[in-house]
């Protein structure tokens, strides 16, 4: 069920086969195929949710399998970057670097509900990185707010994506396997329907 949690999943079909069939004409691939929501931290346990500190010191004591549950590309660059900003200092929880995105990825970690002000965090940390560590063969960096809790509705308003900000849940156990079964049947269902539906137009053409 990789592919249902990839946020490119979540948008309306006629903005996902856009999006494939621009990756298939350039080869450059998006945030939206590679950011997931949730993640499914199982091997951290859920004891490390409870704080943001004990979460930040469980990814650092197993990065790799971190890195491997992010997606594909993500390297581990520093924790808890210091940035100046007018004097004032502020702490990147993690920055990663995405290969096939070819861009900085600040990530901070929120325990709890997405919050309003998250955004203005990231976004400050985001235009620093992209004016003082942005390399200029680079795209500009990404930000991902991974918290225990996600809010929709404030996610859709404050229009993150334009920010180059995504916003996922953090999970460290599995649903049920009826959750999994039931949507593993729609995502199958679609799949018949997209098919039928493009079968039936090119018999259609064909007529």
């Amino acid at each position: 069920m990789l592919y249902e949690r990839t946020a490119i999943a979540k948008k309306p079909e006629q903005i996902i086969e856009a999006e494939i069939n621009r990756l298939r004409e350039t080869n450059v691939v998006q945030p939206d195929f590679i950011i997931q929501d949730p993640y499914i931290f199982e091997y951290l346990g859920q004891d490390v949710l409870q704080s943001e500190k004990g979460f930040e010191q469980a990814i650092i004591d197993d990065i790799e399998n971190f890195l491997l549950n992010m997606g594909s590309g993500f390297t581990f660059q520093e924790r808890q970057k210091i940035i100046e900003v007018d004097g004032t200092f502020y702490k990147i929880d993690l920055l990663m670097y995405n290969r096939r995105l070819n861009r900085l990825v600040a990530i901070e970690l929120k325990k709890g509900r997405f919050k309003a002000e998250h955004k203005g965090q990231i976004e400050l940390y985001l235009r620093w990185l992209e004016k003082y560590e942005m390399q200029k063969n680079e795209n500009p960096p990404l930000g991902i707010v991974l918290c225990t809790e996600k809010s929709d509705a404030h996610v859709e308003l404050l229009q993150l994506e334009k920010s180059g900000i995504r916003v996922s849940q953090v999970i460290t156990d599995l649903p049920p396997k009826e959750i999994f079964e039931e949507r593993l049947n729609k995502a199958i269902q679609r799949a018949r329907e997209t098919y039928s539906d493009k079968h039936f137009l090119e018999d259609d053409d064909e007529n």
